[in-house]
């Protein structure tokens, strides 16, 4: 049945525009704050409803395993016992976003796959419902299901929506892995950075606190940060390893995405206050 198949679901990249270690808590997460703004740069996640509670993923991308682990498994199976659907689903990825870049590329198929299955299985759960769910898979995930830029405190699960300017970015993608974990576990990592009210934060520079020991871990960070720098305000998104610039034109972005070395990989998107996904839901 050709109407049970639903196609083009965007699972949108993200950049941390700032992001503040304020402390470490007892049970070993971490408080922040950070401000997270989309690019309209994405996977793409396409859905076959079937009536029965099989769950089966497929990609274009060898790197993407379809196990247990895999976190659109793992959000469609959440959402089929929270609800108790006895519906599944065929998954294909077509997965253009960098794996362990800081985008948020999984916790964004996460999302992605827990908000189109909520409407095509008719679960009809909230999305604040949908946001809890997706908690449990990443601290990243409600973000995205949200659908909006914010401000986010605690750790990260705690969200304001805002609606900083939407310039063109430059992002490049070394070619380096960096482990969220392991930046988290460092003892060289700032975690005192104090905590300021929303307005305070929006109209100071932006830093990353993460920023400085990637890039003494990872000198392919350092080195392209570097480049970056010499074109337009750069720092790096998340715990990395991408970094972007911001421009004010499309034109100009291009300009000097056509100047990268062969060495690194890189992209120009519009930053997007709301999200592609909130955009695609709204078609249904």
């Amino acid at each position: 049945m050709t109407a049970s198949l639903s196609l083009g679901w965007p699972a949108p990249a993200k950049l941390n525009l700032f992001l503040h270690i304020n402390g470490r808590r007892p049970d070993g997460y971490h408080e922040l704050q950070t401000l997270f703004q989309f690019v309209e740069h994405c996977d793409y996640l396409d859905f076959k409803v079937v009536n029965k509670p099989t769950l089966t993923l497929h990609s274009n991308l060898a790197g993407v395993v379809a196990d247990s682990d895999n976190l659109i498994l793992k959000a469609a199976k959440s959402l089929q016992a929270h609800t108790n659907c006895q519906q599944g689903a065929e998954i294909w990825l077509d997965k253009r976003l960098p794996m362990g870049g800081g985008l948020g590329g999984g916790s964004s198929d996460a999302a992605t796959t827990l908000v189109a299955l909520n409407q095509l299985w008719g679960t009809g759960l909230p999305s604040g419902e949908l946001a809890k769910i997706g908690l449990t898979l990443g601290a990243d995930v409600p973000v995205f299901i949200n659908g909006f830029s914010a401000f986010a405190e605690g750790v990260g699960e705690k969200l304001i929506n805002v609606e900083p300017t939407e310039p063109w970015y430059l992002v490049l993608i070394p070619q380096v892995h960096v482990s969220t974990a392991e930046v988290f576990q460092d003892a060289e990592l700032p975690r005192n950075t104090p905590k300021l009210d929303l307005g305070t934060l929006m109209s100071s520079p932006w830093q990353n606190d993460c920023q400085t020991l990637v890039a003494k871990r990872h000198p392919q960070v350092a080195k392209t940060l570097g480049w970056l720098l010499e074109y337009a305000p750069s720092r790096m998104t998340g715990t990395g390893a991408c970094v972007f610039g911001q421009f004010e034109q499309e034109h100009e972005a291009k300009d000097v995405l056509a100047k990268l070395p062969a060495s690194i990989q890189g992209f120009v998107a519009k930053g997007a206050n709301i999200s592609p996904l909130t955009l695609r839901l709204a078609q249904c």
